[in-house]
């Protein structure tokens, strides 16, 4: 599969069904090659490099459940847990 295959997926949250963002970017092991995490561009923290706000969430790769032809479902716990990954 492509990146850009997964960059068209909507990313879900098994745990209550909201709609997390789309790929932004990944985290990749550079030894192994193997992808280490999913990353979500949102609202919130991070200032952007035009100053608006973004928060970013990093998901491991651990935490996807299925990718599917439309969406990857993914579980977060809670909206706390959430906030811990966030850079």
């Amino acid at each position: 599969m492509k990146i850009s295959e997964l960059q068209a997926k909507d990313i879900v949250n098994m745990e209550n069904g909201k709609r997390l963002g789309q790929l932004t970017d990944i985290e990749i092991d550079l030894q192994s090659g193997q992808i280490k995490a999913l990353v979500i561009s949102g609202t919130g923290r991070v200032m952007s490099m035009f100053g608006k706000e973004v928060e970013e969430i990093i998901i491991p790769w651990k935490n996807i459940i299925r990718i599917g032809s439309d969406v990857i479902l993914v579980e977060l716990q809670s909206k706390f847990n959430m906030q811990q990954q966030v850079k």
